[in-house]
């Protein structure tokens, strides 16, 4: 009878610890998925919304511009400063493209965006046909933004076209060289119309990431995406799908898996910007990698590697101050490892930004070397260690 007592009390035991260490790893996973939840509706609203928002905005400041532009270029009148002002446009709207790099996925990924704006180098042979075909032309001029996306491919449109129209080239070693500085304003009328039909484009797929991120957008924005009485708009809201991970409709069943994908997105960027932004110009083995320059005519390639960088620190830290964020979680369970990343991506920024000449002197430069390096840190730091700990 008293062994049948002790065998019974130790079966107790053992249930009961194997109880508590049940509620434990319970407490401890509510514990992760309750800050993680904090951090989500910061992410979606202030810094990926936000940044979209400002991109849109600047679209559609420079839409403005370029119709201005067509209607002087007709006039016959002088459009300098117009050129000017749309190189300005063009610099801001790209700037808050490139500071939302981190977070490629969704939208800007399942609607193709990405490639659709940001495609290199051009085609400048089939530019060059394009402009010279007036078939092709007059329908650019009648339809616009529409037959510019719809009909033109990747490497006709987007970011680099309206860049190569916008900023001044001279020639050398057979090459289009840019010089940073705006064209002058002498292009010829199919190139304002198809500036125009370029510039229309972006500003309409800018609104949607917009629209698709915060499932609205302003009643000006949607007159832009809406044709012929029909809304271009997905009717997505991607933000929702995070800021209630694991709720019905949500793609995400945690906000742990949510939290990795907004990792995942700092990862790739981060490769991108290592292997083959700066990578493949450092090599330079071939001529598709030595003109493999992201931004060849505004001269503003460093300034978009650094923007990348900036994206993976809105999105790790937040992009506005006494937001919670990922960091905050990660500094919670491993304060050391929080402050690895963020000196990686401060060491990253000044790298890039130490880079001389970047467009032109790529191949060889210990200055990019040094920039690719300290970007590799960055990402495996992510890749590795801050996911590792997100999955514990």
């Amino acid at each position: 009878m008293k062994k049948i007592l002790k065998l019974a009390l130790c079966a107790a035991c053992v249930f009961s610890m194997v109880a508590c260490n049940g509620e434990q790893n319970t407490d401890v996973q509510s514990d992760k998925e309750a800050a993680l939840q904090r951090a989500m509706t910061p992410y979606v609203e202030n810094t990926v919304v936000a940044t979209y928002s400002a991109m849109a905005d600047e679209g559609l400041v420079l839409l403005d511009k370029c119709e201005q532009i067509l209607k002087a270029n007709e006039a016959g009148t002088d459009y300098s400063t117009l050129m000017e002002e749309a190189g300005t446009a063009w610099r801001a709207m790209r700037k808050y493209w490139e500071q939302s790099e981190a977070f490629l996925y969704g939208p800007a990924a399942t609607q193709s965006i990405d490639p659709h704006i940001d495609s290199w180098p051009l085609d400048f042979n089939a530019m060059n046909a394009l402009l010279h075909n007036e078939e092709q032309m007059a329908q650019i001029e009648e339809e616009g933004g529409a037959y510019v996306g719809d009909k033109l491919g990747y490497a006709l449109k987007g970011f680099h076209a309206a860049e190569y129209l916008l900023f001044e080239t001279v020639e050398q070693d057979g090459r289009a060289i840019g010089t940073g500085k705006t064209h002058a304003a002498n292009l010829t009328h199919a190139e304002a119309v198809y500036l125009l039909g370029i510039v229309e484009d972006m500003a309409q797929q800018a609104i949607l990431l917009e629209d698709s991120w915060a499932g609205k957008v302003s009643k000006e924005k949607e007159e832009v995406i809406t044709e012929d009485g029909e809304s271009m708009s997905t009717g997505i809201n991607y933000g929702s799908y995070m800021i209630n991970a694991g709720q019905a409709g949500s793609i995400y069943k945690t906000y742990q898996e949510a939290a990795e994908e907004i990792i995942a997105g700092c990862v790739d960027i981060a490769g991108e910007v290592a292997e083959l932004k700066m990578g493949n110009p450092y090599l330079s083995s071939t001529p598709d990698e030595r003109d493999y320059i992201e931004s060849p005519y505004s001269c503003t390639s460093t300034e978009d590697f650094a923007d990348n960088i900036r994206s993976i620190k809105n999105a790790y830290e937040g992009a506005k101050a006494g937001d919670y964020s990922i960091s905050n979680y990660v500094y919670s369970q491993n304060s050391e490892l929080d402050g690895k990343v963020r000196k990686a991506i401060e060491e990253s920024i000044a790298a890039i930004a130490a880079i001389q000449d970047f467009e032109n002197k790529a191949k060889g430069n210990q200055q990019v070397k040094a920039a690719i390096d300290k970007v590799q840190e960055l990402e495996e730091l992510l890749d590795d260690e801050v996911m590792a700990l997100l999955a514990k």
